[in-house]
């Protein structure tokens, strides 16, 4: 656990393993954000995140366990940081964004700012880095973001239930204690001590839960080991790369699509109402492919070569003819 917790500070840029906290999903690293607050916070978020932060976000609203201001996109689909940077100068106490959105692979823009922003009005700020993470450089030392949640299911090839909550040191070192514990996050966890008030463990591990799942360390130790070896910008530098060439094929067969810019992330996007029965035509046809609402999603691997990306253009074109 000590080394999936280094691993992982070093893909995100932070100097201390403890502020990694391990969790099996990133609505859980959400859940414990949420229940470090003692009142009723007012949250900001988007209206594009992943189904289960959202499904989080909206049912403690619905039971008035947080106020919840929700961003729409603007047309095409992609969220502008104006529209967000409003909803923060507005009042809020936290700030729930993605830094690529799951549906579209928007990269957003100008979070640095938010973050900034967030901090002059009080508000804390987690950023989602599902769809980043192993994708795109991380620095969070440096934008002083206060939360991070994300996992190995994606691009850090470690499947599910590898995931994790960074918490900044500067929370941690002040005492920033969340309901979200169990006696893993004791001072003495094997002393069986029973303080009341409870000891907590100093940093991180007083965030951490109860007996924690074993084979999700293992599971992740290859992919995480793979990125770190090869490097985050190599593997950005291919995969746009990659995405350009895919992007290129499908408009060769008439197909309009996004991806392969530094705005996105890691997968190209077709728009189209039919993208569910597109991306079940496509993988009966042996094309890996999947569809979020009107977004049909193609991620080009490492693995992927230039024969398999014009068979899956050609796949595409064919599935949408017929």
């Amino acid at each position: 656990m000590r080394a999936y917790r280094a691993r992982l500070a070093a893909l995100l840029g932070v100097p201390r393993a403890d502020s990694v906290v391990p969790k099996t999903s990133a609505a859980q690293g959400l859940r414990a954000v949420l229940n470090s607050h003692d009142g009723r916070p007012r949250v900001v978020a988007t209206r594009g995140e992943f189904d289960s932060l959202d499904l989080v976000l909206r049912e403690y609203a619905r039971r008035g366990r947080i106020g919840l201001t929700l961003v729409e996109p603007r047309d095409g689909g992609l969220f502008d940081t104006a529209d967000l940077l409003a909803a923060v100068r507005a009042g809020c106490d936290l700030v729930v964004v993605s830094e690529v959105m799951f549906q579209t692979g928007q990269r957003l823009a100008g979070l640095p700012e938010l973050i900034v922003a967030a901090h002059a009005g009080g508000a804390r700020v987690l950023v989602d880095v599902y769809h980043s993470l192993g994708v795109l450089p991380q620095e969070h030392a440096a934008t002083g973001v206060d939360f991070v949640v994300g996992g190995s299911y994606k691009y850090l090839r470690g499947g599910p239930g590898a995931c994790f909550l960074y918490v900044h040191p500067r929370h941690l070192d002040a005492g920033l204690r969340t309901l979200d514990t169990g006696w893993f996050a004791k001072e003495a966890p094997f002393a069986y001590a029973r303080p009341d008030p409870p000891a907590f463990a100093a940093g991180g591990d007083g965030w951490l839960e109860s007996t924690p799942p074993v084979l999700p360390f293992y599971q992740a130790r290859a992919g995480q080991i793979f990125v770190q070896s090869v490097g985050v910008a190599r593997l950005r530098e291919h995969s746009l790369a990659r995405q350009r060439e895919l992007v290129d094929r499908l408009a060769a067969q008439g197909i309009a699509a996004a991806g392969g810019t530094e705005d996105r992330g890691a997968f190209v996007v077709v728009r189209d109402p039919r993208a569910a029965a597109l991306a079940a035509a496509a993988n009966a046809r042996g094309v890996a492919c999947d569809a979020r609402g009107e977004w049909l999603r193609l991620c080009p691997d490492v693995l992927s070569t230039g024969a398999e990306l014009a068979a899956a253009a050609g796949c595409l074109a064919e599935v949408m003819s017929g």
